[in-house]
């Protein structure tokens, strides 16, 4: 009966989270919700084996295009993103012509580089991308009513409930994704990628494949981060975010569906509530490097390893 009722009770503590935080807490929520869309894409892309550092740029070539989508062509703000989206997928996919030709290490810092360029050229042209100061006033969701309940976007608490319904489509199609039969073909290319290549797998076409899709995701975080903030700069998608990004990933685990977002999760508490109130913010990356070479030699499967155990146990007793 229990089973039943949870996603019921989860999604009605969801609903009502944010009237019990202030607002510069709401505020983070919004941040946070965004954040699992962009670690939950990513696992997608680890599931062939490769782990990219161009990840959170991609995330701000969603964010800059939808940006210039509704300021310079007035497109509507949800066709926008949807577009944001769709061009961080199809620059993933001309990246992966140069990139795919590298695997593991030679990969992660082909990423890397590739990510420096285009955050380079967002700096290099003023027109159409504002340079080191990025664009500004960017137009926000447009305000609407669905009559028990009035979305007014510059409150953090719609923009939450908006981007929480966003958030959990695109949780749910990836989900579906990864129990599909390309999901499975997906961890076959990481851990069976000679027997698949033997089964006729194009083992390039599907790590282009998850490269796209987890980057489209991306985007659309991207996107939906630039129409809530207003603003956006390279600076905005640089390799400190990345390095969080990664870190959420490795201390929840990426073994599972779960693993990041509990690692988001955590970490985004332990730093927002910890860290903040006791005063040690500016000792954030410290504090999180610390955090990731512990999990690594104490927690090598992430803090998803802790849940499985907790289950088996109940299952038991």
């Amino acid at each position: 009966m229990l089973k039943f009722l949870i996603w019921p009770i989860v999604a009605a503590a969801l609903v009502a989270l944010p009237h019990g935080l202030s607002f510069s807490q709401q505020e983070i929520l919004v941040f946070l919700t965004i954040n699992i869309l962009v670690v939950s894409s990513y696992r997608l892309l680890t599931l062939t084996g490769e782990w990219s550092l161009a990840h959170v740029v991609i995330m701000g070539v969603g964010a800059y295009a939808s940006a210039l989508f509704s300021k310079e062509l007035g497109l509507w703000v949800p066709v926008s993103m949807v577009l944001g989206a769709v061009t961080a997928a199809l620059i993933a996919v001309l990246l992966s012509f140069p990139l795919f030709r590298m695997k593991g290490f030679y990969f992660l810092i082909g990423s890397f580089a590739a990510g420096e360029i285009i955050r380079l050229l967002w700096k290099r042209f003023r027109d159409p991308f504002g340079g080191p100061k990025g664009i500004k006033g960017i137009d926000p969701m447009p305000d609407f009513s669905i009559g028990i309940y009035d979305f007014d976007f510059f409150e953090p608490v719609s923009y939450y409930y908006f981007a929480g319904v966003i958030v959990c489509i695109c949780l749910w199609l990836l989900w579906r994704i990864e129990k599909s039969p390309v999901g499975l073909t997906f961890h076959a290319v990481h851990w069976q990628d000679k027997l698949a290549e033997a089964s006729g797998v194009n083992l390039r076409a599907y790590r282009t494949l998850a490269f796209a899709i987890a980057s489209g995701f991306a985007g659309l975080g991207g996107a939906l981060l630039a129409h809530y903030v207003g603003t956006i700069n390279p600076n905005s998608f640089d390799l400190d975010l990345m390095v969080f990004v990664l870190t959420w990933a490795i201390v929840g685990g990426t073994g599972t569906f779960y693993g990041p977002i509990l690692g988001c999760v955590t970490l985004t508490i332990l730093n927002e509530v910890v860290l903040r109130e006791l005063g040690f913010e500016q000792m954030r990356p410290l504090i999180y490097g610390a955090i990731l070479i512990l999990s690594i030699l104490f927690l090598p499967n992430g803090l998803e390893s802790l849940v499985q155990k907790l289950t088996r146990r109940r299952k038991t007793a």
